[in-house]
């Protein structure tokens, strides 16, 4: 067939057209190593975004041949390198910005450990902040982290510090609150006071009378209720600001694990809506609805009620407390106090959190568990396995388990074969390894704590996190916990070195397998053509540091959807 000299120029003008909107691309890096964290951990040239979504990467060569145009952005990385955003599995923002924004930040994750004097002399340096009528609301004092070990607050010492201010200090753990005496005259507690419901616990002497000491959240709420709430400005700011903190340190898609634990769930949601709608988080947020605030029969929301920058996917529940904190519920005693017989409890008994999240497993919800103990781990692993009977395909579900930090080897084979997806507290092993090992469990149950060595012998995946307010968010510093396991005080040891892994798996627990974990692997956790363009750019390439060494490197930006991401 022939043409028209005038026919065939339009067809060929109409398909250098076609070819140049395909290669019109808005942004390409180049310049530095890009790390995809794709299924061959390849390292690639360049990588080319169009319309917030990577529609390239390869060789520089390749890539700008294709797709640069006139007014392609050309961005050289002089070196730096390129990384798939990094994915927080596990962060509560609003109870973080409620302790760490708007209270008395006491937290101390450097050496040395606090004192009760140097707590005392914070506290009172902090009664200069507190308006007329208002309480003394701090968070961060950490007993296994004091000198001397597991020196605890009372009433009595808080009365040193104010006999007329109310005073609330909440634990680093979370589990366990401290008040004075003022507090307790003003929530109405008394001797007689029988213990919240939900596994809350008014400690007492062995006279019967209130010591000061409040185990589990369900024993804080008489006291927050007489709390002044923060304005709707205060509260704002300090989200916000809450979100560009973890959006610093190269985070680009977050989970919250407590939406409704503060106001109850509806307020909670119709807050992280507003928020998105205002355009005023840096992250995507994937989220939780705490399942102790969830009324029977609840239905306002969906499973995966949503969109890519804010989706409601999970419920999370809480079997047990804290190792540090001496609340986990273990098989095995406690070694301390010495010739300890305590084990810690369940929050709930076995049928009971099973009838209280079998109806949102039907409905199609994932289901996260926080469990620490080993106790706790069997309770949950017990559970989905009821749950997943008859189910060919239990990974479908990802199931969680948040920290199970006390376990053993046939309880890791278990979470695989039903394809729970753990995510560990990794800090444990840096801050707090010295005490579990030498104090609260011995080095047997130690060197077990977070066993991603064992989860990825046994093929399956897990993720790092920081459960902040716990510990503090930073991607990079998991990466140098995990593949160390050195805990942080003199004299530095190793703990459990048969539970470490390589850079590149611990890499792959912040981004591709915690993306997930959340059912966000096809839009986010490695650079690959047709994901979103989220990103981090990192002064060093983490492969190619020291891994004592990675926690140190610097976060020089955060793409989310092909844009840096401006920090308020």
């Amino acid at each position: 067939m022939k043409f028209a000299p005038k026919l065939l120029s339009a067809l060929l003008m109409a398909q250098c057209a076609v070819t140049f909107a395909k290669g019109n691309a808005d942004t390409i890096f180049y310049g530095g190593p890009i790390v995809t964290v794709n299924a061959k951990n390849e390292e690639v040239q360049a990588l080319a975004v169009q319309n917030g979504k990577i529609v390239a990467v390869g060789t520089k060569d390749a890539v700008t041949k294709e797709w640069q145009v006139d007014n392609t952005k050309v961005i050289d990385l002089k070196g730096q390198t390129l990384m798939p955003g990094f994915v927080e599995p596990h962060v509560h923002v609003f109870v973080t910005t409620f302790f760490e924004r708007l209270g008395l930040n006491l937290s101390n994750f450097e050496l040395p450990y606090d004192t009760m004097d140097t707590l005392s002399q914070k506290l009172k340096a902090g009664l200069k902040n507190v308006p007329p009528g208002g309480w003394l609301f701090a968070f961060g004092v950490d007993p296994s982290r004091t000198s001397p070990f597991m020196a605890e607050l009372t009433a009595d010492d808080l009365d040193k510090v104010s006999k007329d201010v109310p005073i609330f200090v909440v634990n680093q753990s979370g589990h366990i609150a401290y008040v004075n005496h003022r507090a307790i005259e003003l929530a109405g507690i008394t001797d007689k006071t029988p213990a919240p419901k939900g596994g809350g616990v008014y400690v007492k002497d062995a006279q019967g009378k209130l010591t000061g000491k409040l185990i589990e959240p369900p024993s804080y709420l008489a006291f927050m209720a007489k709390m002044p709430p923060p304005t709707e400005a205060q509260l704002s700011a300090g989200i916000n600001g809450m979100l560009n903190t973890i959006a610093s340190t190269g985070v680009t898609t977050a989970s919250e694990m407590s939406v409704g634990g503060n106001f109850g769930v509806d307020k909670e949601v119709a807050m992280w809506k507003e928020i998105f709608a205002k355009k005023a988080s840096p992250i995507r947020i994937r989220g939780y609805l705490w399942g102790e605030a969830l009324p029977v029969g609840y239905s306002s929301l969906k499973p995966n009620d949503g969109d890519d920058h804010l989706r409601f996917i999970g419920i999370k529940y809480i079997s047990d407390g804290s190792t540090q904190g001496l609340t986990a519920a273990l098989n095995a005693p406690y070694i301390y106090p010495k010739n300890s017989k305590w084990k810690g409890d369940l929050d709930y008994k076995d049928a009971e959190i099973y009838g209280l999240m079998k109806p949102f497993i039907d409905q199609g919800w994932q289901i996260s568990i926080h469990s620490n103990g080993d106790k706790a781990i069997d309770q949950t692993l017990n559970n989905y396995a009821k749950a997943l009977a008859g189910n060919p395909k239990p990974q479908d579900r990802r199931f969680r388990i948040e920290h199970f930090t006390i376990n053993n080897e046939a309880q890791v084979k278990k979470a695989v074969k039903l394809g729970v997806v753990p995510s560990f507290t990794i800090g444990h092993v840096d801050y707090w390894g010295a005490a579990f090992n030498n104090h609260l469990i011995g080095p047997e149950r130690s060197k077990r704590i977070d066993p991603a060595g064992d989860f990825k012998r046994a093929g399956g995946k897990f993720t790092l996190h920081s459960d902040i307010p716990v510990s503090p968010v930073g991607p990079l510093t998991y990466i140098s916990e995990e593949v160390t396991r050195q805990w942080q005080l003199p004299p530095q040891k190793v703990l459990g070195p048969d539970q470490a892994i390589t850079v590149d798996d611990a890499i792959r627990a912040i981004t591709i397998d915690a993306a997930y974990q959340i059912f966000a692997d096809n839009i986010v956790g490695s650079l690959e053509v047709g994901k979103q363009a989220d990103f981090v750019v990192l002064e060093k390439n983490p492969r190619q540091t020291a891994p004592a060494d990675i926690r140190n490197i610097k976060v020089k930006g955060t793409w989310i959807d092909g844009k840096p991401v401006s920090l308020k």
